[in-house]
């Protein structure tokens, strides 16, 4: 993976329509998906009952939360674009659409492939659109495809 550090938010212009790239792999513990839950009070069994998600689950496993999957996105995106002036503060603004097609099972592997969508210039900011793909390491299908809009506030 190569990081790509671009001078300042407008530089983001070119890239509009072009993948930025992918990250190194990333692995989803099942102590980070506990330490999800005790955070969201979100205690499915799905997530933390390995031996009962072995049994009864239709995945065998143990299963991030879709939205813990979704959080990390923001992690990850800081691994792959860097921009080196012009930002006061970055803001997730939202999302347009998320779906979660697959799995993510506990210890298994995740990167995210980032395309930019859009770029919009506002009076104090710069409304960025990706189109984020969390790619499954061993899976055609993604845990996580999502529409993200942050705002870089000059």
């Amino acid at each position: 993976m190569t990081q790509l550090f671009v001078e300042n938010p407008q530089s983001l212009k070119e890239l509009v329509g072009k993948e930025i790239g992918v990250t190194e792999w990333f692995r989803v513990t099942q102590e980070r998906i506990e330490q999800f839950a005790q955070a969201t009070e979100d205690r499915q069994w799905i997530h933390l009952d390995k031996a009962r998600a072995i049994k009864e689950s239709p995945y065998g496993a143990t299963i991030a939360h879709g939205f813990l999957t979704l959080s990390l996105i923001s992690h990850l995106m800081k691994e792959l674009v860097h921009i080196r002036s012009g930002v006061r503060l970055a803001v997730n603004y939202g999302l347009n659409r998320v779906r979660f097609p697959a799995p993510v099972r506990a210890d298994s592997r995740i990167r995210p492939r980032v395309r930019l969508l859009s770029l919009k210039e506002l009076a104090d900011s710069i409304e960025a659109t990706f189109d984020v793909t969390i790619e499954l390491e061993g899976s055609e299908k993604p845990g996580c495809v999502a529409e993200w809009i942050v705002r870089y506030y000059l």
